[in-house]
């Protein structure tokens, strides 16, 4: 099931499968809206932050489910299961990312993120084409437009766990502003997100071999 949230200015596209992600191309915004496995979900909100695999690098999506296994080994991160699926659906959320895009290339960043960095409403994809924001652990986030100055209206929320395509400022066709975004603040709540970004990358020549 796929539908365009018309009450939303932007037009933020929202569907229940990957395919959901390529209505960028008519949307401001597109979500995957999803319910992450509960079992991974529990491991990975009691794993120990120090164990979360973080780091931003540029390279071709052939390369993103080796670097993403390195990072969990130079990490800590326990060997299982629940490691697999994260792993496995980074890549996957990469191989889309690329696919919908036709970008070879992308920066990949995992953050670990213990206070309010970005509470604010805000812009984050100025210097891109495209973003995609997943929130694999912690709160959620919310998406809105602007009315004017700080102000905003029909925020909508997207779930943790839930994959969030966004237009840069670099999106040639685009006839209408980006979408503000910001995470549900967790400081002093002992939470700590993780959060898959990737990015478009302009000159493929600028990845490391």
């Amino acid at each position: 099931m796929k539908e365009l949230v018309e009450n939303v200015p932007a037009r933020v596209g929202i569907g229940d499968d990957p395919q959901s992600l390529a209505l960028i191309h008519s949307c401001t915004a597109a979500i995957w809206r999803r319910c992450p496995v509960e079992r991974f979900q529990s491991w990975i909100d009691e794993l120990d932050p120090i164990k979360l695999p973080s780091a931003r690098i540029i390279l071709p999506v052939n390369r993103v489910r080796e670097t993403l296994l390195q990072l969990c080994e130079v990490s800590g991160t326990p060997n299982c299961a629940e490691r697999a699926m994260l792993v496995d659906d980074a890549a996957a959320l990469a191989n889309m990312f690329c696919d919908v895009m036709s970008a070879p290339f992308l920066q990949l960043q995992l953050g670990v993120v213990a206070d309010n960095a970005c509470q604010d409403f805000h812009i984050s994809s100025d210097d891109v084409k495209a973003r995609l924001v997943c929130m694999y652990r912690g709160t959620e986030m919310h998406v809105a437009m602007s009315t004017g100055g700080t102000n905003f209206r029909q925020v909508y929320t997207v779930p943790t766990g839930s994959p969030v395509l966004l237009r840069g400022a670099r999106w040639q066709r685009s006839a209408t502003p980006v979408l503000y975004h910001r995470p549900m603040p967790v400081e002093g709540m002992g939470k700590t997100r993780l959060v898959l970004v990737l990015d478009t990358v302009d000159e493929p020549e600028d990845c490391a071999d």
